[in-house]
């Protein structure tokens, strides 16, 4: 792979695959923890534990248990970047800290304005864009959810994250 190349990765679900390209050129510290996130398999066996249809889907930090798995360091919010939160794009989920982030990530359904950054406002930071898999992501977001170990909007269905590759 070429220094300058933005990679590949593969999601292997149980419900089918997602590619995504990583901005390592755009979010260089977002991209780089995720990739050595990958590289660990942290995402393996994880699912997407929060899904709001009309918003986002979310996994990175829970297994089908709804057990909460370790997150390793958290990094610097690089929402300032001009990369915006539309649809299809991965961002970091975080707290109300800017530079909480460490594992969490959530796939944009529609464009969400109002999670970039403005002016001085952190905002959600823009990572990598779903290049192929956009179906599986649909399918995934009409997910019937409830609520499940102390949290809102967990699918009734799990969708288990198998593996992630880097291409």
């Amino acid at each position: 792979m070429a220094e300058d190349a933005n990679p590949t990765i593969i999601f292997e679900t149980n419900r089918g695959a997602i590619a995504a390209e990583i901005f390592v050129d755009k979010s260089p510290i977002t991209a780089k923890n995720f990739l050595k996130l990958v590289e660990n398999d942290h995402f393996d066996g994880l699912i997407f534990h929060r899904v709001i249809a009309g918003f986002m889907i979310q996994g990175g930090g829970f297994d089908k248990n709804m057990q909460q798995k370790h997150a390793p360091e958290t990094i610097k919010n690089e929402s300032f970047n001009g990369v915006r939160n539309e649809t299809g794009t991965l961002a970091m989920a975080r707290t109300a800290d800017p530079d909480s982030a460490s594992a969490q990530f959530f796939i944009n359904v529609v464009d969400n304005e109002y999670l970039n950054a403005e002016g001085d406002r952190a905002g959600y930071a823009v990572f990598g864009k779903v290049t192929s898999g956009m179906d599986v992501v649909r399918e995934i977001e009409q997910s019937e959810t409830g609520n499940e170990a102390g949290h809102n909007d967990v699918p009734k269905e799990k969708t288990v994250i198998h593996s992630v590759e880097i291409m």
